[in-house]
């Protein structure tokens, strides 16, 4: 791993270390993978989350280095959880997040993101522990959802993205930031090809649940 984070190549005049290059890639990968529901989404954020801790954890983003250890576990429970939603003509089967639902992740993220800003800070393990606390927290509840199939974790991304280009170039991470607005893209398609998938099969959603 230290030789992919010593060497690197630029990229219009910014130097990228190989293991930001391919991880980011790979992030890349499995958004394009996520909206079509199929289950190498996880086998490949497995491979992406390795690589992207080890260039989070040198740039001392504690928040965003330690988010890829839970995204690494809750990627065992998406493919799990994706494994028993599968239709074999249809692929995974995907609905819109209830009421409740909803209300939950709003919580789970607000709140999430004060308590692990409050412990970033306390440990210094951050020099902008507010967007990066929301990034990590953000990034499970838009994993967690995933993983149940919510269309609604779409949305979620949205707002993480929107709180990540700004960090990642204050950060240096220049490429990273890029990979970020093209995440925004894939993300509103995403959002739109589950929503109708979920609209198509309510047949399929409804027992999902």
């Amino acid at each position: 791993m230290h030789v992919l984070l010593q060497h690197g190549l630029s990229v219009f005049g910014q130097w990228i270390s190989i293991a930001e290059l391919i991880g980011q890639l790979c992030a890349l990968a499995v958004v394009f993978l996520a909206q079509r529901r199929t289950l190498w989404t996880w086998p490949v954020q497995v491979g992406a989350t390795v690589l992207l801790f080890a260039v989070y954890a040198s740039a001392h983003l504690g928040g965003l280095a330690a988010r890829q250890v839970a995204i690494l576990l809750i990627s065992v429970y998406g493919w799990w959880a994706w494994t028993r939603r599968r239709d074999p003509v249809y692929g995974v089967v995907v609905r819109r997040g209830r009421a409740v639902e909803r209300l939950v992740m709003a919580g789970a993220f607000g709140a999430g993101t004060v308590a692990m800003a409050l412990v970033l800070d306390a440990l210094h393990a951050s020099w902008a522990p507010w967007p990066d606390a929301a990034i990590f927290i953000g990034t499970l509840v838009a994993f967690a959802a995933q993983g149940r199939g919510l269309v609604e974790f779409w949305l979620v991304w949205l707002v993480v993205d929107a709180i990540g280009v700004p960090l990642q170039i204050s950060s240096g991470l220049y490429f990273s930031a890029a990979v970020y607005l093209v995440f925004a893209v894939l993300v509103v398609h995403g959002w739109w090809s589950w929503h109708r998938a979920a609209v198509r099969r309510p047949e399929l959603t409804a027992a999902s649940r």
